[in-house]
């Protein structure tokens, strides 16, 4: 396997239009319909950069929505392998939403999410580094290192989290008192 890659290896860009069914209340894109559509970009951009058959969603860090999508848009959406561990990439995605009538484009919205990558027997494998060359990949690379300890951090709240968290049908709290 080689040992680095460089992110243009694993860079996928899908363009898509708003569909009336796409759509909110307010007219303006469901924010669960792109997080789908981000989640199959990363996905790709992940499978491209470990060459396997199977990566899966360790997390998805952030998502920040910074301007709404409207149907008259198109949404391309750009992912490519930003930052890696050991056995885990980080995948960092940016929406542009192009209004189709004055071609005026905007980031509409960025995150980040995280895959492993899986051997046939489903078992985390170990994957090539990064090494960045645009100054946005190289903004991305250095600050890898924080996002990758405060996903650590997060992992970590989460698993203590697991150990209060009730196990028991709302209706039965209810009914023991103890809310």
């Amino acid at each position: 396997m080689t040992q680095y890659k460089y992110p243009n290896d694993s860079r996928v860009v899908s363009t898509d239009q708003v569909l009336v069914n796409d759509l909110n209340n307010y007219n303006t894109l469901f924010g669960g319909v792109l997080m789908k559509k981000l989640d199959n970009n990363a996905t790709l951009s992940a499978r491209r950069h470990a060459r396997v058959k199977e990566c899966v969603t360790a997390s998805t860090d952030s998502i920040d929505f910074l301007v709404p999508i409207r149907q008259t848009d198109s949404v391309c959406i750009e992912s490519f392998v930003s930052y890696t561990g050991n056995r885990s990439m980080e995948i960092f995605c940016k929406v542009i939403a192009e209004d189709m009538l004055t071609g005026e484009r905007k980031v509409a919205a960025t995150a980040f999410l995280t895959f492993v990558a899986l051997d046939v027997d489903k078992r985390p494998i170990q994957v090539p580094a990064i090494v960045p060359v645009t100054k946005e990949e190289q903004f991305l690379y250095e600050s890898g290192s924080k996002r990758a300890n405060i996903r650590r951090q997060r992992r970590e709240h989460s698993k203590e989290l697991t150990n209060i968290i009730g196990l028991q049908k709302p209706w039965e709290t209810i009914k023991e008192g103890s809310y």
